[in-house]
């Protein structure tokens, strides 16, 4: 027995590496990591995650950068690749911000506008394809400007209309659709731990533009704002706040439309029980990390309302949405100051349930 304690197993010796964060303060830290999780779009998620986390030059000065791997597959026939990327150089003169998709996603399809049922959706199958990148240059202390690009394919679709109920107008794009878009991005950022940011401002304006001319199928543009604002209240506690826009015009296939739900933008709703050309939300979080007794655990609590509409001048108070939750959270890697967060938000038609790494905003 006490030979077994002194020479723990290599089942303990490997969940004490993914656990425990050893690295010094500046240095590279790797992972490697099985997930589990649940979403209302995912069901129940099995999964394998890696997380490079560094600073340029290895100087804590500069801020965090991460890059980040995620396969999966879940219990409603989803499975994918996942890559995200946020890359900062030195002194911040440049930032590389990015996120690459692989996957095949079944998901469910309420229609479009802000009136829409939420009972007998119908069910689109398809691979997906995204890869989008923005090369942001510093012009002057937490402004950048740069170029972005952003491919999106959707193919091998599968339109299946509900058992149940009247068959939906089969939407623009329903049998798949390529879209490739050119434009800029405009960021202001003086956050330094994009994970878990305890203070600070993200503000950014987006414009896409895809045109058949280079390679989308339908011409269409596009303009988001996103705003969020994060103010310490203790050393622990934090209120974080966030205003959230889309706006589309032309042509825009459903697959990319903005979306309202998911665990990010109004938890508890599914991804895309809302979807229309035009998209305002926001939502406001008061953040525990972690709380007063413990090391390790800490809790949230967070409201959200949003809205989407055909036309921007159509958004009204009268169609908002709303929802509500709260969360816990668990210290993964103490010296990096990033944790994985559970999260249950309440809605008028359910409860949605979300096991992920890093804040939703």
């Amino acid at each position: 027995m006490a030979l077994a304690q002194e020479h723990p197993s290599w089942v303990r010796r490997t969940i004490n590496r993914m656990i425990t964060d050893s690295t010094a303060p500046g240095k590279p830290s790797f992972r490697v990591y099985p997930t589990m999780g649940y979403s209302p779009e995912t069901s129940v998620e099995l999964g394998l995650s890696s997380m490079l986390l560094f600073q340029a030059k290895n100087d804590t000065l500069n801020r965090l950068s991460e890059v980040t791997a995620f396969t999966f597959f879940t219990l409603e026939s989803q499975y994918g690749i996942w890559f995200d990327n946020f890359i900062y150089g030195d002194k911040d003169k440049w930032a590389l911000l990015g996120r690459t998709r692989f996957q095949r996603f079944p998901l469910l399809y309420y229609g479009s506008g802000p009136a829409t049922s939420g009972d007998n959706p119908a069910v689109v199958d398809a691979m997906y394809i995204q890869a989008r990148q923005r090369l942001l240059r510093k012009l002057v202390k937490n402004f950048f400007v740069g170029p972005q690009v952003d491919f999106q394919n959707l193919y091998n679709t599968r339109f299946k209309q509900p058992t149940e109920g009247q068959p939906f107008e089969l939407p623009l794009g329903h049998e798949g659709s390529t879209s490739l878009g050119l434009g800029v991005s405009v960021v202001y950022d003086n956050r330094h731990n994009v994970l878990n940011v305890r203070k600070g401002l993200f503000s950014e304006l987006s414009f896409l533009s895809y045109r058949k001319s280079w390679a989308s199928r339908y011409n269409f543009d596009g303009i988001t704002f996103d705003n969020r604002v994060f103010r310490p209240i203790n050393r622990r506690d934090v209120l974080a706040w966030q205003v959230y826009g889309s706006f589309m015009w032309g042509n825009v296939p459903f697959n990319m439309k903005s979306l309202l739900g998911g665990d990010m933008i109004m938890r508890g709703f599914y991804q895309g029980r809302y979807r229309d050309n035009n998209l305002v939300s926001t939502q406001l979080e008061y953040r525990m990390l972690p709380f007063g007794f413990s090391k390790r655990i800490g809790g949230t609590v967070f409201a959200a309302a949003g809205a989407v509409a055909p036309k921007l001048g159509q958004l009204n108070v009268r169609q908002f949405v709303y929802a509500a939750g709260v969360g816990l959270r668990y210290l993964m890697f103490p010296k990096k100051d990033i944790f994985l967060r559970a999260d249950m938000g309440l809605t008028s038609e359910g409860p949605g349930f979300y096991i992920i790494t890093g804040e939703a905003f």
